[in-house]
């Protein structure tokens, strides 16, 4: 190699230093996102995996818990940001706000750390929108109430959710399991918490042909 050319190979390694820790940083700012993902957990699968076995209070017998809220998610369209640089954290007010969507306060303080310190929002604000999303999304009848144990296709939860909601589309709509259970529905919704699309989300669905839902317990 020329002296002329491992002088210009030099000076673009040293632009590449420069440039890439400012990119890096600023894919994890705050506020600096797409869109959300809110996801609704199945509670009685969760409590059936390892929720039981870890005494959580939201398992106890005669809560009777259905879709809870595992989190409120900022995306990008190509990944999503995490554990954005914040010094704010959830208080007990801010805790005990939510608790009714999200029964365990270790969960909220996590997914603040993690997703609703990329919002770009106060924690106050950031659980506020949790349940405006939350609110936003209609569960449908046939999971409200249920008693026993049901076998359904990942398309069938899809297609209630699709009839529960206008303006919801399958492209905006991922239901996940563990290979046997319904574990979550991810729902896709814009900053102002309206319906859309979301392809990287909806490519991670669920394979199986069917899969169980354990009865609210």
């Amino acid at each position: 190699m020329q002296g002329s050319e491992v002088t210009r190979l030099a000076r673009l390694l040293v632009l590449l230093a420069a440039v890439w820790p400012v990119a890096a940083l600023a894919a994890d700012r705050p506020g600096r996102f797409d869109f959300y993902v809110l996801s609704l957990s199945w509670s009685p699968s969760y409590c059936e995996a390892e929720g039981g076995a870890r005494d959580d209070a939201q398992c106890e017998s005669g809560r009777r818990y259905g879709f809870l809220v595992h989190g409120l998610w900022p995306q990008y369209e190509r990944g999503y940001p995490a554990d954005c640089p914040t010094r704010l954290a959830p208080d007990r007010t801010d805790i005990r706000a939510i608790a009714d969507l999200m029964t365990a306060p270790g969960l909220v303080r996590h997914e603040w750390r993690k997703h609703g310190s990329c919002s770009g929002l106060s924690p106050t604000d950031y659980f506020k929108t949790v349940r405006a999303a939350r609110e936003a999304v209609r569960i449908p009848a046939a999971f409200r109430r249920l008693d026993t144990y049901v076998m359904v296709s990942p398309a069938e939860v899809e297609a209630a959710f699709l009839a529960a909601n206008p303006g919801l589309r399958p492209g905006g709509v991922s239901v996940v399991c563990d290979g046997r259970r319904l574990r979550e529905v991810r729902v896709c919704l814009t900053r102002g918490l309206g319906f859309r699309a979301c392809e990287e989300v909806d490519r991670r669905a669920c394979r199986a042909s069917r899969v169980v839902l354990p009865p609210i317990r």
